[in-house]
């Protein structure tokens, strides 16, 4: 006896359901990112009225708190939307591609990478400003994370999970080496060296803005075209080449874009730690796996993070700041106990 085709109304309930439920978290995110670029134009050490910072920006002006709101606090808000949104984002894809819960921006040596450019410059090209490091950084970054990946496809399985993450951790390690060699023989260095690796928006220009900013449009380009293909190898690797999927052209796009994001995020503002840990499990946790939806989220809420922890630093210990590389490791580890105690690392 055939059996009656379910009607395609009933089967789209729960597709229509769960797209309202995504949209609506998406328009969440966007009024949180709203709310916390509002946050950081309008406090630090000296308050200023919404209203004011509104007639700063659309109005001009020459009062000392148009001053502030355009010279200082905008160029540090956009960058912290930037390189927010590139460590989120290259976190999330990078945890696709390793299918490694823990995957950061760090792990395939990227961030070490950066740091390594940055020593060089100091202590041998003698570049001693924010400008200056940020190409040397971005050099370091790119030739740390493809190191990592020739390393890992190499032999007959190419560049599986594992291996990345094998590659990644002993990259790493050299590169940590040889900074800490060049570090502890030059005092000067190591001065200079520590203001950088806190990871920090403050002080950072229009012009370090405009250095990085193409290559973060490049990364985020690079990281869409892949985002189907890390749904696919999210199933594993034989059902995504059974789906069709090029699983080396995925793993290649998309740890190049997520590379790019890396390298230029910490380049403008040095290591910002747990932002690409965090943030993608709780998007993931908000709108599920999809990557269509998984990513843009991500890009939204990274962001909200970083800005929110650069808010509280410039609050916490008046008139003094603490930098948002420090505030996102305090506000991650909490985030990261509650992850594994709910079990959420393993889902």
């Amino acid at each position: 006896m055939p059996v009656a085709p379910v009607p395609a109304a009933l089967g789209g309930v729960p597709r229509r359901a769960r797209t309202a439920r995504r949209l609506g978290w998406v328009a969440a995110a966007s009024a949180a990112l709203a709310l916390a670029v509002v946050l950081s134009l309008a406090v630090g050490s000296r308050t200023i009225a919404p209203g004011a910072v509104y007639e700063a920006l659309v109005h001009g002006g020459d009062g000392p708190a148009a001053q502030v709101v355009r010279t200082m606090r905008a160029p540090r808000t956009l960058l912290a939307l930037l390189v927010g949104a590139a460590l989120g984002v290259a976190g999330c894809v990078m945890q696709g591609l390793t299918r490694n819960p823990i995957a950061e921006p760090g792990i395939l040596g990227v961030s070490q990478g950066a740091a390594l450019g940055v020593v060089l410059a100091i202590a041998f090209a003698g570049v001693h400003t924010l400008s200056g490091y940020v190409w040397f950084a971005f050099a370091g970054a790119g030739a740390a994370g493809v190191a990592v990946y020739v390393i890992a496809a190499r032999g007959r399985a190419g560049a599986t999970p594992v291996k990345l993450a094998l590659a990644g951790a002993a990259v790493n390690a050299l590169l940590y080496s040889v900074v800490a060699g060049v570090l502890t023989t030059r005092a000067a260095t190591l001065d200079e060296f520590r203001f950088w690796q806190v990871g920090s928006v403050a002080g950072r220009g229009t012009e370090v803005i405009g250095q990085v900013w193409p290559f973060l449009a490049a990364g985020a380009l690079l990281v869409l075209a892949a985002a189907r293909g890390l749904d696919a190898l999210a199933l594993g690797e034989d059902v995504a080449k059974g789906l069709g999927q090029n699983t080396a052209a995925v793993r290649i796009t998309g740890g190049l874009g997520a590379t790019v994001l890396t390298g230029a995020g910490v380049a403008a503002a040095g290591p910002i730690a747990f932002v690409g840990l965090a943030v993608p499990h709780l998007a993931r946790a908000l709108v599920g796996s999809d990557h269509r939806w998984l990513l843009p989220v991500t890009a939204l809420l990274g962001p909200v993070v970083l800005l929110v922890a650069d808010v509280v630093g410039r609050i916490v210990v008046p008139p003094g700041e603490v930098p948002a590389g420090v505030m996102t490791a305090l506000i991650g580890v909490p985030f990261l106990v509650a992850l594994v105690r709910g079990k959420a690392v393993g889902s």
